[in-house]
């Protein structure tokens, strides 16, 4: 490197140390003026921090004032909608539960009332999409629609305050039992208490008033008690159900009454003492029974839902609790099957909610029929069975009159060659015909309806068993042979379309009752001359015979299979007594003996015979005036 390379190098090492010691204090002043700056936007933020706060402060005191103003509101609307019972007018919802080895009982204390009730011992049978029978659990006022609410009269208040809005505290008491309470403040409240006994399906229950005199108002001396109940479908037969549920209540002073079963329906018995009330379904009952004071009215009312709705009726009881002379009111709640036995115990007609029946029919059904079958169930445990065997002890009561039924056809079969003769004679004179036959009738002594009257005094015996078994909760889901249910309709096999006025399930018992009445009927016929009733008459009644088994087979379809099943064993005991009274108790040639003596003795005027003879010459004297007459016109045309 030369010597000129090397000055140069210097020179601009000068130039460079210059220039930074006179950029220097510029930079500084640049950098004091930077960190000015600095401190300037720091003492900004702190400011504006400040002041956010201050603002959210302001507004915090603002919304405090506000939501304290709504308290204030909210506190002066829930004392003006609540009065006393303001404490109760909010909460949480909570369950409790009692049992014992036949129920399960859940309430709610939103009302202080019960929920549902699980009955352990019985089901609700559905059938699922290829008609297979489920079992589920069988629940009674489990509907979320229900209603148990008491309407109190609190003095202030504009309107009655429903205690469905209120929310009772449980109170855990001796024994299995739970209490409900609603403070009104100043040690006053309104309590529920409910009290469950082992083995039992009823609940003790009782109201308390404690100190509510002056809360509520006492110039009715009552509160209404408002129980609204949507009965659940809990049997296959819908339609059986449908018409065996309704409300049922009892007077104090009077018999038991109830609301239509078959239509809406509403009974007043506003300001007259009431016993109990019940909602009942077919086989099981919720009632409310009062212990030592009655309710002090009610009015029930029925209506029938659509049949396509989930529930089968709504029914209502609104009933005046007495308030005012005591404190508390006792009362008590059966919640199960409507056994007979367990209702009778309460001595207060509560057992004639079991529809089985009215008058005769019903006090048959009570005490001959119901009694009879139990007997025998305590020593045979198939029902079926049971069945057959009260067949057959109805059939050996009933065999007099069956007898004299037999009897009378035997006559009437005995006359058969004098018949015939007659028809032969007067074949184109059906008039002349009658009036000779009942000629012979008077003269042999033969009533040819002597074997009417014993059918028809049967009739009672089969319209209380129509009645009994529908009725009767021992028969609910007993099964024999293909029946499940004997309460019910048997379905031994399904079809695959719906037919109207028979259903889409075909019972078997049913068929089988045809069956035999067609053979028992054609084997009586012929027993019978059908042919001197006359040509169409004769035609008319036989077919008459063949096609009213078809025709009940729409009405018997639907019907208990208990009572289907009698039928049939009683048409195949109808037939082994027929043929063994004629061929082996009836005596025909004595019969003939006796047609003869009687013919040979001197004959008095009058009779029911005689009347109908009288009354069939008045007949063939009016129809052989109209054949003149019609002749007449004829001529003068």
């Amino acid at each position: 490197m030369d010597r000129n390379t090397i000055i140069g190098f210097l020179l601009i090492f000068g130039l460079l140390i210059a220039m930074q010691l006179v950029m220097a204090p510029e930079q500084k002043k640049l950098e004091a003026e930077r960190q000015a700056k600095l401190d300037s936007l720091r003492q900004l933020e702190q400011t504006r921090a400040d002041s956010l706060a201050q603002l959210q402060l302001t507004g915090l005191q603002d919304t405090i004032q506000v939501d304290s103003q709504v308290l204030v509101e909210r506190q002066l609307l829930v004392s003006s909608e609540f009065g006393p019972f303001a404490a109760a007018a909010a909460g949480q919802e909570k369950f409790e539960v009692l049992e014992n080895d036949v129920m399960r009982v859940l309430f709610t204390n939103k009302g202080g009332r019960i929920k549902e009730v699980e009955l352990k011992q019985h089901f609700k049978v559905l059938l699922d999409e290829n008609r297979k029978e489920i079992k589920l659990p069988l629940k009674l006022l489990e509907d979320e629609k229900d209603r148990f609410e008491y309407l109190l009269p609190v003095v202030g208040l504009p309107n009655k305050l429903s205690s469905e809005r209120l929310f009772f505290q449980p109170v855990k008491e001796s024994g299995n039992s739970v209490a409900f309470r609603a403070d009104a403040g100043q040690g006053r409240y309104f309590e529920q208490v409910y009290t469950i006994d082992p083995g039992s399906y009823a609940l003790r229950y009782e109201l308390r008033f404690r100190g509510l005199q002056q809360v509520l108002d006492q110039q009715d001396g009552a509160v209404q008690l408002r129980w609204v109940n949507y009965l659940d479908k809990l049997e296959q037969n819908h339609q059986y159900e449908r018409n065996y549920s309704t409300v049922y209540y009892k007077p104090a002073d009077d018999d038991y009454d109830y609301c239509s079963c078959t239509s809406n329906d509403q009974d007043d018995f506003s300001g007259k003492p009431i016993h109990w009330t019940a909602h009942s379904n077919q086989f099981f009952a919720s009632v409310l029974i009062t212990k030592e004071a009655p309710f002090k009215g009610g009015v029930f009312t029925t209506e029938v839902l659509d049949e396509n709705s989930d529930d089968l009726k709504k029914l209502t009881s609104q009933v005046a609790v007495p308030f005012g002379e005591r404190e508390v009111f006792p009362m008590e709640l059966y919640l199960g099957p409507k056994d007979f036995d367990a209702l009778r115990a309460y001595r207060a007609q509560m057992e004639d909610i079991i529809p089985f029946g009215t008058s005769i029919i019903g006090t048959a059904n009570r005490w001959i029929v119901r009694p009879l079958f139990n007997f025998l169930l305590s020593f045979i445990g198939v029902k079926g069975i049971v069945i057959l065997a009260l067949t057959l002890i109805v059939k050996l009561l009933l065999y007099p009159l069956s007898y004299k039924m037999l009897y009378s056809q035997a006559k009437m079969a005995a006359l058969k060659p004098q018949l015939t003769t007659l028809r032969e004679k007067f074949k184109d004179d059906q008039a002349q015909m009658q009036m000779e036959s009942m000629k012979i009738y008077r003269e042999f002594g033969v009533n040819p309806l002597g074997g009417c009257l014993p059918v028809v005094l049967q009739m009672p015996v089969w319209l209380a068993l129509y009645r009994f078994f529908p009725a009767s909760i021992e028969f609910r889901q007993a099964d024999f042979l293909w029946a499940t249910d004997l309460s019910s309709y048997d379905a031994a096999f399904w079809l695959p379309f719906h037919i109207p006025f028979y259903g889409e399930h075909v019972s078997l018992f049913t068929l089988l009752w045809a069956v035999t009445t067609v053979m028992y009927t054609h084997y009586n016929m012929q027993q019978m001359d059908m042919a001197n009733m006359g040509g169409a008459n004769a035609a008319m009644m036989k077919w008459m015979q063949y096609l009213m088994p078809v025709f009940f087979l729409f009405f018997f379809n639907n019907f208990a299979s208990g009572l289907t099943c009698y039928l049939v064993f009683s048409n195949i005991l109808n037939v082994a007594q027929t043929i063994v009274t004629k061929k082996f108790i009836i005596d025909h040639d004595k019969i003939k003996e006796q047609l003869e003596a009687y013919r040979k003795k001197p004959k008095k005027k009058g009779g029911f015979q005689a009347r109908l003879e009288d009354a069939l010459k008045q007949q063939q004297a009016l129809a052989a005036q109209r054949e003149a007459a019609s002749k007449t016109d004829k001529k003068k045309k």
